[in-house]
């Protein structure tokens, strides 16, 4: 048997230290120690496999910035590129429109020349 011992204040207007003995089986000991390692145990397995987690949602979120930084790059070297096709589609309508406005005109100068001549 182990002796287990605790302090106990009174509750008077003197102060008075009384020593109480409890006697608590010594296999009760060792069992409520045993329990409190495997707990400690448990508990530090929780922690390593949190930490694993942890460590494993960081590496996650270190691609996924990357990825984001490439698609960034990425959306704006597209977005340069439909600006130059944008422009040369633009160039290209005034080009046509130009040629369209000099063939009417050719036309109604040859229209008109023609029924000058009749």
């Amino acid at each position: 048997m182990s002796i287990f011992m605790m302090s106990v204040l009174g509750t008077g207007e003197r102060k008075e230290s009384k020593i109480a003995t409890v006697t608590v089986p010594e296999s009760e000991l060792k069992k409520r120690n045993e329990a409190l390692e495997k707990e400690l145990k448990e508990s530090k397995e929780r922690e390593e496999q949190m930490r694993r987690q942890l460590q494993s949602t960081w590496e996650r979120l270190r691609v996924a910035e990357e990825a984001e930084e490439r698609l960034c790059s990425q959306l704006g070297e597209l977005e340069a590129e439909a600006v130059y096709q944008a422009r040369d589609y633009h160039d290209r309508i005034v080009s046509l429109m130009d040629q369209l406005s000099r063939a009417q005109s050719l036309l109604h100068k040859a229209h008109t020349s023609s029924s000058n001549s009749l």
